[in-house]
């Protein structure tokens, strides 16, 4: 790994290419840029045929600049800093802090290139990446640059072995929040690892992660519980608290929060039950509103009373 630090102060995880994938890639790259320049020199011999010897040499050098120093330049400005065979070797050209490269830094890379790769046959490139320690050539050197590998092979990520089955469950109530992460990465390769070690240095690992975890919990194991159980049991339990925390269901806005493992009421979440439209039919009108009936007259001759005028459909009969 490379201890490059950026300037957030940021540890840069980059892996420094090494000889051997960077001379394949400039082989690549090399082959493909003398196939280009032997194609376009026959191309140019048979245009400037009729010219002179001067102009046939200036026209040799000029596109012997173009072709082996102008187009992996340019390539490297507009790939930022991948080039075919950077590409084929999953490399990649970066500044010192890590980020992509620009023009300045491909022109200086180029430029150094004809002297220590093209006018030396490499040595000059191979020499300096073995007495670097993150394998820079001079070019690299001069424009502050640096091969990094791109594709990284992953590492195989072990499941961890679960409890056995008495013990699963029994350390709900343990208090765990005072356990470092570092702890935790021990302990879980202790257990991804622990079949291929000793039994007497794994039986010792055991015991020494087990008494840590019980100085950070204040609890100690249920007696002849092994150690190894007990480290099994101790993860499982914290795997099955981060899984109900991930998956943990949410209040409704301006709800309390529920406590941890409740689950919410089936009136609190879900949708609302569907309801069906209210039948169609012809409209109720409801009986006019009479006064009171004065003496000696029947409610037939009484007229009917007149609703309250309403403001604009609210719902609300303005002041008398």
């Amino acid at each position: 790994m490379s201890d490059l630090v950026t300037g957030d102060a940021v540890v840069l995880g980059l892996r420094p290419a090494r000889v051997p994938s960077r001379a394949l890639a400039i082989l690549l790259d090399a082959f493909v840029y003398v196939l280009g320049y032997v194609i376009v020199s026959l191309g140019v011999v048979f245009a400037t045929a009729s010219l002179d010897e001067a102009a046939r040499t200036a026209v040799t050098v000029a596109l012997f600049l173009l072709v082996l120093v102008g187009v992996p330049i340019a390539v490297e400005t507009l790939s930022h800093g991948r080039s075919l065979g950077k590409l084929a070797c999953g490399l990649r050209v970066v500044r010192e802090d890590g980020g992509p490269i620009r023009f300045r830094h491909a022109l200086v890379r180029g430029a150094m290139g004809v002297v220590e790769l093209q006018m030396t046959f490499g040595a000059v490139a191979c020499i300096a990446s073995l007495v670097s320690q993150r394998g820079r050539r001079l070019g690299d050197v001069f424009a502050g640059t640096l091969v990094v590998r791109e594709r990284v092979p992953g590492a195989r990520v072990m499941p961890v072995p679960p409890p056995p089955p008495w013990l699963a469950g029994r350390f709900s109530g343990l208090d765990l929040s005072a356990v470092p992460d570092g702890l935790w990465l021990a302990v879980r390769q202790y257990l991804t690892r622990m079949n291929q070690l000793d039994p007497a240095t794994g039986a010792a690992m055991a015991a020494k992660l087990a008494d840590e975890v019980v100085a950070r919990t204040g609890t100690p194991p249920p007696p002849g519980v092994p150690a190894a159980a007990f480290l099994m049991a101790v993860v499982h339990e914290r795997q099955t608290r981060d899984a109900a925390r991930a998956f943990r269901p949410v209040a409704p806005y301006g709800a309390q929060p529920l406590p941890y493992g409740a689950r919410p009421a089936p009136h609190d979440v879900g949708p609302t039950p569907y309801a069906p439209p209210p039948a169609y039919g012809p409209p109720v009108v409801a009986a006019p509103a009479t006064g009171p009936v004065p003496p000696g007259a029947s409610a037939a001759h009484v007229p009917p009373v007149a609703p309250p005028a309403r403001s604009g459909g609210t719902g609300f009969a303005p002041p008398a």
